[in-house]
């Protein structure tokens, strides 16, 4: 009895057919069909609101309400007036006097306000991009993450993600805070970074402010 052979019978099962393992292998290695999407607000806002992601959500007319938007969200966190925001351009789309304007990212507490570049409702994802004016590490170290999202920026699947014309030194996908249940078995969110997502979706810009090129 050869080697093989006796191996073969050591393992108590017939050789099988090479073809059939073959074909095995590959319906093993097909890739799934994705799931079924539609690059709409209400199917974000679904996958937003799922128990993995669990974020909160508003919906505006203009980037001129996002300073409103800002300030109601804090005060319902009770969270004093304050944040800071992490994306140059975006400081300059509305009127932020209202809020005081941190020059450092709260760590452990507090706001910090970006932009996404592209936000997926297959997976609920929010795609943020480095850049200039952009410190990226701002958005890992406060509390409280608040993102905007442009209604014209959805895509519907991971594929769809537009690729920009001047690659980014970093692209980070955000899909919900991270969790843990490392300590005595119970869920911990913000395990590694912000504990709240918050996402804020913008129809239009405001025209006086003409500043849609930013994300």
């Amino acid at each position: 009895m050869s080697a093989r052979a006796a191996i073969l019978a050591a393992l108590g099962d017939p050789p099988r057919d090479p073809t059939t393992l073959a074909t095995e292998a590959a319906a093993l290695l097909t890739r799934p069909e994705r799931p079924a999407a539609t690059a709409s607000v209400d199917a974000l806002i679904e996958a937003l609101a799922a128990p993995s992601i669990a974020a909160t959500c508003e919906r505006l007319a203009s980037s001129a309400d996002l300073p409103e938007a800002v300030a109601r969200y804090l005060a319902s966190s009770g969270l004093p007036p304050e944040l800071m925001i992490a994306d140059s351009d975006l400081a300059q789309m509305a009127d932020w006097s209202r809020l005081d304007i941190l020059a450092a990212p709260p760590i452990d507490g507090g706001a910090v306000l970006t932009c996404a570049t592209t936000a997926v409702c297959e997976t609920g994802s929010l795609v943020l991009e480095t850049g200039p004016g952009k410190p990226m590490l701002a958005n890992f170290l406060a509390l409280h993450h608040l993102v905007v999202v442009f209604e014209d920026s959805i895509v519907a699947h991971l594929e769809d993600i537009p690729q920009p014309a001047l690659a980014p030194r970093a692209h980070y996908w955000v899909t919900g805070v991270s969790g843990t249940t490392d300590i005595e078995g119970q869920y911990v969110r913000g395990a590694h970074g912000p504990r709240f997502l918050h996402v804020l979706i913008v129809q239009h810009v405001n025209s006086a402010s003409n500043k849609r090129d930013i994300c």
